[in-house]
């Protein structure tokens, strides 16, 4: 006897421990992604820190070899130029890293959400968000401390790369207008400048990369009054 698909009896539900399991292949996934990333990202930095200070030891050598002359000069600007586009683009990677995570984490918490349909009384034992908007992913990443999120940001790896980055700048500029005949307070004030326009540069990116709009909130955070 054949039963039309408008007569078979209904799927049942999938069991709660089904669901958990699913639910936490999907956590360890996002978990291994979210350590491999970052992985990557701080051997790159590890690289570009190795190289910065590699450029230091050939200048060093060089100038006791032959002495602060063209050629050094020459030396000079080549290594701070190829250090300052190699620290860009670990930067760069950094902020597509940090976005990347920022994603991560909301997918976690949403998953936490899913846990607290499975069980509500596990609440009290997060310590972690189980809202996948900016308030509740603030909250995981700060872990219920009281800590400000301008105290984040200046913390973060991306600031420490930048201001890495503005000194190469603001030293490629001095060589530069050194190389170029400035005189001595016209080589300082342009070193300065180029350092400090490199960092407001990546700045207003930072700013408009993080202000783009995101994925719709499917969870999000109660008003409290």
């Amino acid at each position: 006897m054949t039963v039309s698909p408008s007569e078979a009896p209904p799927p049942q539900g999938v069991p709660d421990g089904v669901r958990a399991q699913i639910l936490a292949t999907e956590h360890w996934s996002l978990l291994a992604t979210r350590s491999m990333t970052w992985s990557e990202v701080m051997s790159r930095i590890t690289i570009h820190l190795t190289v910065s200070s590699a450029s230091l030891v050939v200048l060093a050598l060089f100038a006791q070899a032959s002495g602060f002359d063209t050629a050094f000069r020459v030396m000079a600007i080549g290594l701070a130029a190829a250090v300052l586009v190699m620290g860009t683009l670990t930067q760069i990677r950094v902020v597509n890293a940090s976005i990347d995570d920022a994603s991560t984490v909301l997918g976690m918490n949403r998953l936490r959400a899913a846990y607290l349909d499975l069980d509500p009384g596990i609440a009290p034992y997060l310590v972690t968000s189980a809202h996948d908007d900016q308030k509740g992913l603030m909250e995981t990443y700060l872990m219920g401390w009281p800590r400000s999120t301008l105290s984040h940001i200046a913390g973060s790896t991306s600031i420490f790369l930048t201001v890495v980055n503005a000194i190469v700048a603001g030293t490629l500029g001095a060589l530069v207008a050194d190389a170029a005949g400035a005189a001595s307070p016209a080589v300082a004030i342009i070193g300065v400048g180029c350092g400090l326009g490199y960092v407001a540069g990546q700045l207003v990116i930072g700013q408009r990369t993080f202000a783009s709009p995101r994925q719709e909130s499917r969870f999000p955070t109660p008003d409290v009054d």
